[in-house]
């Protein structure tokens, strides 16, 4: 058994077969015909995590949440073996949400979410990470962000590359929908993965080697 920095567990077990897999499928889908209940109550970021999972065992990608940093300030020692973190505090992150590996390529993206409806304030975004995307993207890394609209239950996978100039285009507050919708790859969420965001990884991959 291993946890991961996501806090989630995850245990090195054989692959499911066929039937299982179908037998699953099969009662995630049973209480309504057409609709999918896999992701009911999920925020994104658990989304995120467990699509990870999932391309984790399928050994399809090697992606997991960066740990938060936290600054240990008092530890008490009752006995000699163990140690009690009486206080702490977490340090704002310096990079980003999500780093790892899939098909040799280097990734590393942020996740965001909003329940605004026609646009993606872009305070919501922070100096550090902006720098941190930009400098992994001189190193050829492949990096984006997933902004979910949480009242309109749509994802988009977009480019760090758009992120980074609106951003720092002056005077611009947000990035309206119009625009992620005509510079992002929209994904559905799903059952097996909860998010399959490497589809529109894969996208990046194909505009990257046609060029």
């Amino acid at each position: 058994m291993v946890k991961y920095p996501s806090g989630s567990l995850a245990a090195f077990r054989k692959p499911v077969t066929k039937k299982e897999e179908h037998a699953t499928v099969h009662r995630s889908y049973k209480h309504r015909k057409g609709v999918n209940f896999s992701d009911r109550g999920m925020t994104l970021e658990q989304q995120i995590n467990e699509s990870n999972k999932y391309y984790l065992m399928g050994e399809i990608a090697v992606v997991h949440k960066k740990p938060t940093p936290v600054q240990i300030v008092k530890v008490d020692y009752p006995k000699r073996s163990k140690a009690v973190i009486r206080e702490a505090y977490f340090r704002q992150a310096s990079t980003t949400d999500y780093n790892g590996v899939y098909k040799g390529y280097y990734l590393d993206f942020e996740a965001k979410e909003t329940r605004n409806k026609t646009n993606f304030p872009l305070k919501n975004f922070h100096d550090h990470q902006i720098f941190h995307l930009d400098e992994c993207l001189k190193q050829q890394g492949i990096c984006f962000t997933i902004i979910r609209f949480a009242s309109l239950e749509r994802y988009f996978v977009t480019p760090a590359s758009f992120v980074i100039h609106a951003y720092r285009e002056k005077d611009k507050s947000s990035m309206t929908l119009k625009e992620i919708e005509s510079h992002s790859y929209e994904i559905k969420s799903g059952f097996r993965p909860t998010l399959p965001y490497l589809e529109a990884v894969d996208k990046f991959i194909a505009d990257r080697k046609s060029e």
